[in-house]
């Protein structure tokens, strides 16, 4: 990763509200023009069509019951989805996250509906459930998780949209 992604990465974690637990995620929505190539769509190992980031392959499917909405782990009713949401700059939750015991992260909106994952392997690029290139996620040093989409995978979060 670059240095210039890196620092506004990281400043953007610091400016979200001292409240959220280091455990929830930031979104913020990405110009692609300025992603690094390491990160973007064009490299190998983020591109959409690598079998390891495909919606089919098996940890990523949706058909796969840990990948589900229905399933305890992914509900909005856990518990511990609770401490794994995911915001704006605003502080409005647009959903939460959840990973399967293979190492998928899934992305839920409010109602339990899956939206997005990043594959287990490979990669640190998000996915919606139909494939397309969604954007990056990454941990800064001062914990949490930063979720950078593009504003098509954004708005997959209310359901319209990609």
């Amino acid at each position: 990763m670059t240095a210039p992604l890196l620092c506004i990465l990281a400043a953007l974690a610091v400016t979200f509200s001292p409240q959220k637990a280091a455990a929830d995620a930031a979104l913020i929505i990405l110009d692609r023009g300025q992603l690094p190539f390491e990160l973007g769509p064009g490299h190998p190992a983020n591109s959409p069509t690598r079998p390891g980031n495909a919606p089919h392959a098996s940890w990523n499917s949706g058909a796969n019951t840990a990948n589900g909405g229905s399933v305890w782990q992914n509900r909005p009713s856990n518990p511990a989805n609770e401490n794994r949401l995911i915001f704006t700059a605003h502080g409005d939750v647009l959903g939460y996250y959840a990973p399967n015991a293979g190492g998928v992260l899934n992305l839920f909106d409010v109602n339990g509906r899956r939206v997005a994952y990043r594959p287990a392997q490979g990669t640190k690029s998000l996915f919606s459930t139909a494939g397309q290139w969604c954007g990056t996620v990454d941990s800064p040093r001062g914990g949490g998780m930063v979720l950078a989409m593009t504003p098509e995978c954004a708005r997959l979060f209310a359901g319209n949209g990609g």
